[in-house]
């Protein structure tokens, strides 16, 4: 018989899930089934403040310390001198006639001009809204029209992407409008155009312009209108990554925002002085929620070595800035380690690598310590419409932990396991994860049916994550339910097949997916890149290689070799474009 601690005395159930409040010790015979269900309530409590509030406390604390250093632009600020150009920024934003609660669409690379909009825009009471800078004409109109972008400010150019083109073509007026009254007919909403460029473009702000007011009363507007911004009221909007349909708008609190920077930074033990690498885009929920607010939280500095990632930049970075901590996906991190052992630079300052989009390879865990000489690696799971983070790595975990599963329940969640019933599983059995707590969205903006669709009445946010659930809060993924392959009337999740092919001593990266049979329905195919480019591998070394160990039923029917995969900007393999590539060859 064990003896627990639960939470008991008030209880409500909603499509499955219990909540307990009060506490009492119970006992249960270790026989009971228990379900699924986990509530982390954290040593410390919720923080109840907005983004502006924040840089102001962190400027007053450490006003000193380095806050952003964009290596490849050779810019750096320190946090007094941020919330000074913030303030500026902030006050003509409100100058240009934008109201609180309207959005200000951020349209660019990994640059200076990206940290202070978003920083600006909080502080203004706006809506700061991350836009993929690899969209074309028609996805940019398409982000501008959904949300209703009023100001949008952009890079003057990314690799290949004259952006000035781009918007000409979703604003043929914008060339002959005054700067900051723009009316266009496809696009009614949008207002201004803010250009971070030296050069003057027909119908646009300059943005370096809007960095400098000495408009005392616009200052002082600012100041005045603080205590009028909730931390409940909108602070970002993301878009999900579409790469089925067009994207969804997750609207994003203060109080989600903050929260989750400050609970992951502080299990990520970033800390003062910590001078962190950012490679993940900025626009996405993991630069926005792992990084950059986490590092405002934190009294960290936030290194940005290129626009757009770069191996090469990173590690020069690392070296020249005395990094401590890297942040990446696998996939980063792969090429990273590819580069440092053609390059072998001198890291000595690095301790704590933090990965998330997906799991490290025991291999490639063992290659991100010893290559780039760390301590530590960390890895982070969750979903844009969760503010990022909501299960990762406890300070402690050993190697097992990090290798077997996605970390513990973040700090003031509640997590549980469900059938397609809606009914909570057993701990230890798979089903769909369901988070509820601080960090869940708002809803999708302006989509009240897919908000339905993902968040029930009692809040529960249904992830599309199987999943397995453990007593001890620790979870593991074992799929994304839409990814499921039906072969033959055996369900088979890709996860679980990359997860043990990427063990294999040729296999530097593995993606699998299900592609179209006569006879089964589907099949399993398998796209790996190779440790050596002069190698190859067939399906008969893989069924080798899995005998004993993996169903044939899991064991992939075809093999396609490549160099590299199809990615969203923000690193996410897009599958539909592996079955593409497939289906081009019949």
């Amino acid at each position: 018989m064990d003896i627990i601690r639960m939470q008991s005395f008030r209880r409500i159930t909603c499509k499955g899930a219990m909540i307990f409040a009060g506490t009492q010790t119970i006992k249960r015979f270790s026989t009971e089934i228990r379900p699924s269900y986990f509530h982390y309530i954290g040593k410390e409590k919720l923080l109840y403040k907005t983004l502006g509030q924040q840089l102001d406390e962190t400027a007053q604390k450490h006003p000193n310390t380095e806050a952003i250093v964009s290596y490849h632009e050779g810019k750096r600020y320190t946090f007094a001198s941020v919330k000074d150009i913030v303030d500026k920024l902030a006050a003509n934003f409100l100058k240009l006639g934008l109201d609180k609660g309207d959005r200000v669409g951020i349209y660019a690379p990994n640059n200076m001009h990206w940290y202070l909009t978003m920083m600006g825009a909080g502080k203004a009471g706006l809506v700061s809204v991350g836009i993929n800078p690899a969209f074309q004409a028609p996805e940019l109109e398409y982000c501008l029209k959904k949300v209703g972008v009023k100001a949008l400010v952009c890079a003057e150019s990314y690799r290949n992407q004259q952006y000035y083109e781009i918007l000409e073509k979703v604003c043929p007026e914008l060339k002959d409008s005054i700067e900051g009254h723009l009316k266009s007919k496809n696009v009614p909403d949008l207002k201004a155009v803010i250009i971070d460029s030296q050069d003057k473009w027909a119908g646009t702000l300059k943005f370096d312009d809007l960095l400098d007011c000495s408009d005392k009363n616009a200052l002082q507007k600012l100041s005045d209108m603080q205590s009028t911004i909730k931390p409940d009221s909108a602070c970002n909007i993301q878009f999900t990554s579409g790469t089925t349909g067009h994207p969804k708008a997750a609207v994003l609190t203060h109080f989600n925002v903050i929260n989750n920077a400050y609970f992951n930074g502080k299990r990520n033990e970033m800390m003062e002085n910590h001078r962190i690498l950012v490679q993940n885009p900025l626009f996405h929920a993991y630069g926005v929620a792992i990084c950059t607010t986490p590092a405002l939280c934190h009294a960290a500095t936030m290194i940005l070595p290129s626009d757009g990632f770069s191996p090469e930049a990173s590690l020069r970075a690392i070296v020249d800035e005395e990094v401590t901590m890297i942040h990446g996906t696998p996939t980063m991190y792969v090429d990273l380690i590819k580069k440092q052992q053609e390059l072998q630079l001198p890291i000595k300052t690095a301790e704590i690598a933090v990965t998330g989009g997906a799991q490290c390879s025991p291999y490639l865990l063992k290659e991100i310590k010893d290559v780039l000489k760390l301590k530590k690696v960390k890895s982070v799971f969750g979903m844009t419409e969760l503010t990022a983070v909501c299960f990762q790595s406890m300070t402690d975990d050993d190697e097992d932990k990090i290798l077997n599963t996605v970390g513990h329940l973040q700090d003031h969640l509640e997590a549980k396991v469900v059938d397609l019933n809606g009914d909570t599983v057993p701990f230890g059995q798979p089903g769909e994860l369901c988070v509820r707590g601080y960090s869940v969205m708002l809803h999708y903006l302006n989509d009240e049916a897919k908000t339905k669709e993902t968040i029930s009445a009692c809040r529960w946010l249904n992830t599309g994550d199987k999943f397995i659930l453990y007593e001890n809060g620790y979870g593991q993924i074992v799929g994304r339910l839409k990814e499921m392959i039906i072969r033959g009337g055996e369900n088979i999740f890709p996860k679980e097949i990359e997860d043990f092919l990427g063990t294999h001593p040729n296999i530097l990266e593995i993606h699998v997916i299900g592609v179209d049979d006569k006879r089964l329905g589907e099949e399993v195919c398998a796209y790996v890149r190779l440790h050596d480019d002069t190698k190859t591998i067939t399906r008969e070394d893989l069924k080798t290689f899995c005998k004993g160990k993996l169903s044939y039923f899991k064991i992939p029917k075809y093999i396609r070799v490549v160099k590299d995969f199809p990615r969203t900007t923000s690193g996410k393999i897009q599958k539909f474009k592996l079955k593409e590539a497939f289906e081009s060859e019949k």
